[in-house]
């Protein structure tokens, strides 16, 4: 194996547990969407997420996994229609000086070439269970998601592309380097920073890539990339929908 791969692991499914066939597919499938339905009651009447979560959770005797995905899909309405309001159109790319979320979106696109499950929140907002906790290796996917990613900023045009990626996350050296690596293959300008912690560092920003709850609470406007690729540019990625109302 050449020496520039030596950190990348074997076709892993970045994201995937063999138990997910079961927990996103009917009948499990079907009781997780009844469960956000009264999740999302309780939120829009103010009562806390972790209390309202843990209750729909233990009623529709959800597992940890369907868990998590409706924690990371599902927010009081009004978060919605804030997020909304900032998010910018792809029209707008255009001599933007683009600031990205660096792991939020290499992982994600990475679970999505994968085939592992990524899930449509109800702000629009792809995300996925990869649940790293702090390590991170290159896979046979991290050059096709980077790649995504700036091919899709080439179309804007971008002014620039700037990544954040958190230091104290295991690999964020190697990647820093095959992000600028794979850089050299597009046209738009790129630039790599280790910071300590990227949400802070994207926290009141314009122009941000990010699928992060709390950076688009915070951000000033934010672009929906990672959802325009993977609607269009990964046909074989697993979506599931929590986009809506459970389907009766």
């Amino acid at each position: 194996m050449d020496s520039q791969f030596s950190d990348i692991v074997p076709r892993p499914r970045r994201g995937f547990d063999p138990g997910d066939n079961d927990l996103f597919t009917g009948a499990g499938l079907a009781r997780m969407g009844e469960a956000q339905d009264d999740l999302q009651w309780l939120l829009d009447r103010s009562y806390a997420k972790p209390g309202a979560l843990d209750l729909v959770s233990r009623h529709y005797q959800l597992d940890s996994r369907q868990t998590m995905a409706l924690l990371r899909s599902t927010d009081p309405t009004s978060r919605y229609l804030a997020r909304g309001d900032k998010q910018a159109d792809p029209s707008e790319l255009k001599d933007r000086q683009v600031l990205v979320d660096g792991l939020n979106q290499i992982i994600l696109l990475e679970v999505a070439l994968s085939r592992s499950p990524v899930f449509l929140g109800r702000d629009g907002v792809f995300r996925d269970l990869a649940g790293l906790r702090g390590t991170y290796r290159l896979i046979p996917q991290t050059d096709q998601a980077i790649d995504l990613i700036l091919g899709q900023l080439d179309q804007g045009p971008v002014e620039f592309v700037h990544f954040f990626l958190d230091a104290p996350v295991s690999n964020s050296g190697r990647l820093k380097s095959r992000i600028l690596e794979r850089a050299l293959h597009f046209k738009t300008p790129v630039t790599v920073e280790l910071v300590s912690n990227a949400d802070a560092c994207l926290s009141g920003q314009d122009a941000i890539v990010s699928g992060d709850s709390v950076v688009l609470d915070s951000c000033h406007s934010w672009f929906n990339l990672a959802r325009i690729i993977i609607e269009n540019q990964i046909p074989a990625a697993w979506i599931i929908d929590l986009s809506g109302p459970a389907k009766t």
